[in-house]
This record gives C-alpha cells, structure tokens and sequence, in this order.
C-alpha cells in the first residue's frame, strides 16, 4: 500500500494526472476540426473497413495528396467503423497517406449527411462544401480532380 506521505504517493498522483491529459489528448485527434484547415482546400473522405470502392479510391486519394498538398491542398479520411481495429487492419492492408479521423458514433456522418460509402466533400478555404458525391468510380477521377484544381485556382 502506498503512503500518502511518500514519494511512490506523490509519483502514482503525477502519473495519473499525465495519463489522464494523455487520454484527452489522445482522443482530441480523433475527431475532426476543420477550423484547423481554414484558409486550405479540404477533401474529407468518409470511408468504412468493409467497403470495397474505399479500398480502390486510397491509393488515388495517396496520390492526389502528393500531388496538390505544396498548393494548400488537404485529404482528411473519416472512418465510420464501430470498431477501430477493423479500422486499423484496413489502414495496414491499405495504407493513408493523409490524417484519419474517427466517427465511431456516427455523429459527424449524421452531419454531412452521409448515404452511402465512400463520400467525400469538397471543402474550400473559407469551410464551405462546394462539392460532394457518393461511391468511387474511376472513370470519375478527372471529374474528382478538376474540382479539386478548380477549387484552388480560386
């Protein structure tokens, strides 16, 4: 048992000050604040470990990343699963290369009005979205991109 009085007290009351704000914090990364992106153009994909056209659009959304984040763009994945390790699996199989967020609530996908998997919204600098679609397809991709172009020429 430990004494009030002894250093192991004073010790065990600091961890446990630290792990709580490590906690907070921890969980602070898993939502999504978009105030955060202000002034950038924003792509956020909702995306599930179970959906298959997700699984097609990671390594566009890798590349599309590389190729517009030096002009101010940004990809943020919102994963919906209820179960985060089926997140995780996903995300080793079919690596992100932009941050991820977590929803396992629903409560941002109520939000955005979320139908179906994936969706995505365009958002531009000043946090409006100016466009959104249901699904992947990849003979939409120069669709997809010319928005994204678009959006950042202005």
């Amino acid at each position: 048992m430990i004494n009030r009085g002894s250093r192991a007290w004073a010790l065990a009351a600091v961890l446990f000050v630290l792990a709580g704000a490590f906690m907070r914090a921890a969980h602070a990364q898993d939502a999504l604040d978009l105030e955060a992106y202000r002034g950038k153009i924003v792509w956020v994909d909702f995306w599930a470990s179970w959906c298959t056209p997700c699984r097609r659009s990671f390594p566009w959304l890798n590349e599309i990343m590389a190729r517009y984040s030096d002009q101010g763009f940004v990809i943020v994945g919102v994963n919906v699963d209820k179960e985060r390790a089926l997140a995780e699996e996903f995300l080793r199989e079919t690596p992100a290369r932009f941050p991820i967020a977590y929803d396992p609530e629903g409560g941002l996908a109520a939000k955005y009005e979320v139908l179906g998997m994936p969706s995505s919204f365009l958002i531009d600098r000043e946090g409006n979205v100016i466009s959104s679609h249901i699904g992947f397809r990849r003979d939409e991709q120069e669709n997809y991109e010319a928005a994204i172009v678009k959006a950042l020429s202005n």
